[in-house]
């Protein structure tokens, strides 16, 4: 299975071949410009998403017997995929039926329409028809022209389809008219050319009256923003009891929304309007402005909380092994669903009503920034393109950096070779890779380990994994050798089994590893995590670091909820926990403090005023009294993670941005590593990144240094 997760991440970082052309499936007609040229590309769009509902029917995602039928061949998508397509599916699926819903409720109402715009190969007409849903309905899909008539092809060609269909005619090849039935037609068209789609849906027997339903799947941002504009202002127009509804990409400006621009405009297909229409609350504007009467709009990561029962949450997340929550996540928090109403009957259907499951929390305004700085260039050696990796300040000048997920002799594996940071003069760094380790054990690939300093050339690994299914067992002891010539060549780590096999204590990954005193005595306590078995963790061990054996040591209080993929730092001989993903994949605000007692430690809970943003995969510090969160993923926000600083004295939060303008952007705060160095007032932000989704994977591509001097100054 370790093999298996390398050759899928190495072949998803290299996701800019025709295969994966724009993998949301919005196939469009052809711009003027380079219109033969990006035909293929239009051509792959359908294709590439077809295949991937085709794989998310197979692995049980939905019910879907006809996605196979109606494109050729198989592929199976990685989980993330999966997960992406599943919630797409399943929004559309609650449209559809809210509509289908309404229009039956409406007594002597003329027959419903579902009018599907850029439909490629989708089987939402067949599927409709099993479940006896087009009774008093029938669908009408347009697309480009290629697309339209290979798909007729594809029905006319398969018994199952046509037993569905019924009778039908196939069209002439010349005509736009590609499929026609009692209840389905297919035409060939060019969306920018709304006269002649206006006549020809009219030619077929669309009612300009009767309640309809216009779907757009990852289509309108594909067309110039004129056309896009026209398109919506002349289906306000043109029906007047109607539903809209659109599903497609946002938040253009951060992180993710970056590396997802860059994504499709490196396929020639880029995203129009996002920077015009960034987020939900725009796209609602846009269509109150060009004519519907009511419009609601929300991101998948709020669809997926607050309409899909819980049952069914648990069921999808139960059906792959997955560990990507983060790139979940924030594909989740870039793409909406939305929809426009016009007319009375429709525009009383409250297809996403309010709902208190999914709280939306707006950040206090930033109190100040922490400018940000490139540590190292290539011209200082290798750099630390990795994540899901440990770090760990071995001395003032040294950090040893292990393990992750990243690029190694040009290509993305799981990584073997250590890092090192060192400091070669007053405030440059410089990296080192270390080739070579002496004999002892082989570093495993593990990732989403802790490593804790036990001397300046000592460090401790505990847990971590080889894969989603595979936990990495055993303690690991790193030694750090240094030649006095400090030459690349004669670095050593040697790996050292600490412990016996047979000890499986620590079978997680994603867990916090903090050093704690108790009797005078130095522990590591560790906590949470996730493991095969168990998606969320709220077990703790003690680990004497003297004799490298587990202890029990009383802990009193109310156990904390489960969580992973936390932060965790040492404080006042105990612990600070912050934050994580707790169960059902829920983001947390709570801050713990496991407490030293006499007997031996108590967990307290801290009222932070304002409560903390929920948010997981960040790092977390202490500095002069204050606890500084670092980064991490967020859903119940549009804004983008900086550093929240905590004062641990009165309890009271605010929050810092962190200005970007000096280091290569996009600078992905998740999966990342970070070292507080307090006598600079500097934190170095290593690594981090992750799988984003169909568009690739992204690394940061050099360490970063926060200067922290204004939380000083401010005191």
């Amino acid at each position: 299975m370790a093999e298996e997760e390398v050759r899928r991440r190495g072949h998803y970082s290299a996701q800019k071949s025709a295969r994966w052309v724009l993998e949301d499936g919005g196939a469009l007609a052809m711009r003027p410009r380079g219109r033969q040229r990006r035909a293929g590309a239009v051509q792959s769009t359908n294709d590439s998403s077809a295949l991937s509902k085709s794989s998310l029917a197979a692995r049980g995602y939905v019910r879907d017997a006809f996605a196979a039928l109606l494109l050729p061949g198989a592929a199976r998508r990685a989980p993330l995929v999966h997960r992406g397509y599943y919630v797409r599916a399943r929004a559309v699926r609650h449209c559809v039926r809210a509509f289908l819903e309404r229009a039956r409720a409406a007594a002597g109402a003329p027959r419903a329409q579902i009018l599907s715009l850029g439909a490629g190969s989708d089987s939402l007409y067949f599927r409709l028809k099993t479940a006896g849903l087009l009774a008093r309905a029938a669908v009408w899909e347009v697309d480009f022209p290629d697309v339209a008539r290979r798909k007729a092809e594809r029905i006319r060609d398969t018994p199952e389809l046509c037993a569905l269909t019924g009778p039908f005619q196939g069209g002439d090849p010349a005509s736009w008219l590609c499929f026609e039935s009692l209840d389905y037609r297919i035409l060939g068209l060019d969306l920018r050319q709304l006269q002649r789609l206006d006549q020809a849906l009219t030619t077929v027997g669309l009612c300009a009256a009767a309640p309809t339903l216009l779907l757009a799947e990852a289509v309108l941002t594909y067309l110039e923003p004129e056309n896009a504009a026209a398109l919506i202002a002349w289906a306000a127009q043109r029906f007047p009891n109607a539903l809209f509804v659109v599903y497609e990409q946002m938040r253009p400006h951060d992180a993710f929304g970056q590396f997802m621009q860059q994504h499709f405009r490196q396929l020639n297909s880029p995203l129009h309007g996002l920077d015009r229409f960034p987020d939900v609350e725009a796209q609602q504007h846009r269509f109150l402005q060009a004519g519907w009467t009511a419009c609601s709009a929300i991101d998948m990561n709020e669809f997926y909380r607050c309409f899909l029962p819980p049952e069914e949450r648990r069921r999808m997340e139960h059906l792959e092994p997955f560990d990507e929550f983060e790139e979940w996540h924030l594909k989740c928090a870039h793409y909406f669903i939305l929809a426009a109403s016009r007319g009375d009957p429709l525009s009383q259907t409250l297809v996403f009503p309010p709902s208190d499951a999914f709280p939306r929390v707006n950040p206090a305004s930033p109190s100040g920034i922490f400018p940000a700085s490139v540590v190292t260039s290539d011209r200082h050696g290798p750099d630390l393109k990795r994540y899901g990796h440990a770090s760990v300040l071995l001395s003032p000048g040294s950090i040893l950096s292990a393990g992750g997920f990243g690029e190694q002799e040009g290509r993305h594996c799981r990584v073997s070779k250590f890092h090192v940071l060192s400091r070669y003069c007053d405030f440059e760094w410089k990296g080192k890779h270390i080739c070579s380790w002496r004999t002892g054990a082989q570093w495993d690939g593990r990732l989403y380990h802790t490593m804790t300093r036990l001397s300046d050339t000592q460090a401790l690994v505990l847990g971590g994994r080889l894969s989603p299914v595979t936990p990495a067992l055993g303690i690991l002891q790193l030694r750090f050798v240094e030649s006095e010539d400090t030459s690349t060549q004669d670095l050593n780590v040697t790996v050292i089994k600490a412990g016996t096999e047979e000890d499986t204590t620590l079978s997680c990954w994603r867990h916090a590893t903090t050093e704690v005193c108790y009797e005078n005595q130095k522990y590591l306590f560790v906590y949470g995590g996730r493991s095969v078995l168990e998606p969320v963790l709220s077990d703790w061990y003690f680990l004497h670091v003297g004799t490298m054996a587990w202890v029990r040591i009383p802990v009193e209080g109310e156990t904390p909820e489960g969580r992973h993929s936390h932060s965790a730092c040492s404080w006042q001989g105990g612990a600070l926990i912050a934050g994580g993903l707790g169960t059902s994949e829920e983001p947390l605000s709570s801050v713990l403090f496991l407490k030293p007692i006499s007997c031996g430690f108590l967990w307290e809970s801290i009222d932070i005023q304002p409560p903390i943003t929920p948010r997981y995969s960040h790092t977390g510090h202490v500095l002069n009294g204050k606890l500084l969160l670092v980064g991490g993923v967020w859903i119940h926000s549009s804004s983008v993670p900086g550093v929240t600083v905590v004062d641990l004295t009165t309890g009271f939060s605010t929050e810092y941005q962190i200005d970007t303008t000096c280091v290569p952007w996009p600078l992905m705060l998740h999966n990342h590593t970070s070292i507080l160095l307090p006598e600079e007032q500097q934190l170095l932000i290593l690594g981090g990144g992750g799988n984003c989704f169909s568009f690739g994977t992204y690394f940061n591509p050099h360490p970063v240094a926060l200067d922290l001097s204004s939380l000083s100054a401010g005191q």
